[in-house]
C-alpha cells in the first residue's frame, strides 16, 4: 500500500472521482502544508493558512500505479489553472501533489513537467490534517444536492463514461 496527496480544487470533487479508481482503497478530505495547527474549513476558506484543499488516497500499488493515478488527477481538473478551478478560487484550491518519498517526486515531477503551462506545485507533503466529519464522503451522502448535481456529478459521468 502507498499514500498519494493530491490537491485538485475542491476536495468534494477529487473525492468523488478517485472513490470510483480501481486499486483505491480508502480516500479522506483533508488540509496539508500550512501555518495553522489543526486548521478548520472556515480558516482554510480565509486563503490565510496557507493550506491546500487535499485527497488522503490510499492505493493498492499492485492494482493502480502512482503515475497511473497522476494521470486521472490531471484529466480530471485543470493543471494549468493557478489558484482556482471552476468557480472555486483561493490558494487553497490551488493544482499541487504533496509527495511523501524521493520516486513519488520523480515520478509527480514528470508527469506535471510534460504539461504545457501546468502551475502544479510538485511539494513535500508537511503534515496532513483530516478535515471535518461533514467533508467525509460528501457526493456519496449528498448526491442529492444542487453542487453535487451541477458540479461534482458531470466530472464523475464525463470520466467514466
Amino acid at each position: 500500500m502507498q499514500t498519494a496527496y493530491l490537491a485538485g480544487g475542491c476536495f468534494w470533487c477529487v473525492e468523488a472521482i478517485f472513490q470510483r479508481v480501481k486499486g483505491v482503497k480508502e480516500v479522506e478530505n483533508g488540509y496539508c502544508n500550512g501555518t495553522t495547527i489543526n486548521p478548520s474549513y472556515e480558516s482554510i476558506c480565509t486563503g490565510q493558512t496557507g493550506h491546500a484543499e487535499v485527497l488522503r488516497v490510499d492505493f493498492d500499488e499492485d492494482e493502480v500505479t502512482f503515475e497511473a493515478l497522476l494521470e486521472v488527477f490531471v484529466e480530471t481538473h485543470d493543471p494549468t489553472s493557478l489558484n482556482r478551478q471552476g468557480a472555486d478560487r483561493g490558494t487553497q484550491y490551488r493544482s499541487a501533489v504533496f509527495y511523501t518519498n524521493d520516486s513519488q517526486k520523480e515520478i509527480a515531477t514528470s508527469v506535471i513537467g510534460k504539461i504545457k503551462g501546468a502551475v502544479t506545485e510538485v511539494t513535500e507533503l508537511d503534515v496532513f490534517y483530516p478535515a471535518e466529519g461533514y467533508h467525509q464522503n460528501y457526493f456519496n451522502n449528498n448526491s442529492n444536492q444542487p453542487y453535487c448535481q451541477m458540479v461534482i456529478l458531470p466530472k464523475v459521468t464525463k470520466y467514466f463514461k
